[in-house]
Formats: C-alpha cells, sequence, structure tokens
C-alpha cells in the first residue's frame, strides 16, 4: 500500500475508519445512492466472508469495492468462470464488474471458405 494514495482528499487510513454512511457522501451520485438505500442480503453476506478469508468467490459485479476490502483476493464471476482480482486501494468506489471482463478480444484472421469474392480480397499494403 502506498503513502501518497488519496481518495477525494482522504488517506486509506481514514477511509476505513469511517462510517459507511460518511464514506458513501464521498461517492459519485449512483454509487451514494446503492449504499444509502442500504446494502441487499447477499451483499452483507459477502462482506462478511471477506471479513474471515482472504479468497471469496462472488456473482455480485455489482457491488461497489469499499476500503474495508483492500487487500483480499476476490474471485468475479464472468459468465463463464471466476476471474481473480486483488483488491488494492486504487480500485475502491469501483464496481466488481470493472475488473472482470465478461466480452473476449476480437481478432479477425482471413476470410473463410465460404466467402464471397469481394471479401476474399486482401489489400498487398
Amino acid at each position: 500500500m502506498s503513502d501518497d494514495f488519496t481518495f477525494r482528499g482522504k488517506t486509506l487510513d481514514e477511509l476505513q475508519e469511517m462510517s459507511r454512511d460518511e464514506f458513501a457522501d464521498l461517492l459519485n451520485s449512483r454509487g451514494r445512492r446503492k449504499l444509502n438505500r442500504g446494502l441487499r442480503e447477499s451483499e452483507k453476506k459477502l462482506l462478511e466472508k471477506i471479513k474471515e478469508k482472504d479468497t471469496v468467490q462472488t456473482h455480485l459485479r455489482s457491488m461497489i469495492v469499499l476500503p474495508e476490502m483492500v487487500g483480499t483476493t476476490i474471485e468475479i464471476y464472468n459468465g463463464q468462470g471466476f476471474e481473480s482480482v486483488e483488491i488494492d486501494e486504487e480500485m475502491i468506489g469501483h464496481y466488481f464488474g470493472e475488473f472482470a471482463k465478461t466480452r473476449k478480444e476480437v481478432s479477425h484472421s482471413a476470410p473463410g471458405l465460404g466467402a464471397t469474392r469481394s471479401s476474399k480480397h486482401v489489400p498487398l499494403k
């Protein structure tokens, strides 16, 4: 953990000492609304598991990274499997889903067997 990290002017130690309501005031409007309405049962269970274990698997891609999660490893479901993500202080305030991509990167190759004449043309440059 770096000493020069700040989130909206607060250090990591200050963030970890804050209540959830005080932390919610530092988030953007979407995150503030989510925390002010209260966490769902599944999100509360996840926080309890994080306190007990170092590595936790979850399907909750809409969960916000809270300061108390820093230093843990969370395996986030991406639709096919779980991607292991080490939570660090730079991730605070972001959603789990941002760190586990659900789509593969597309890499196109040469045209296939049934391609038309125009699509088979490959420029020499």
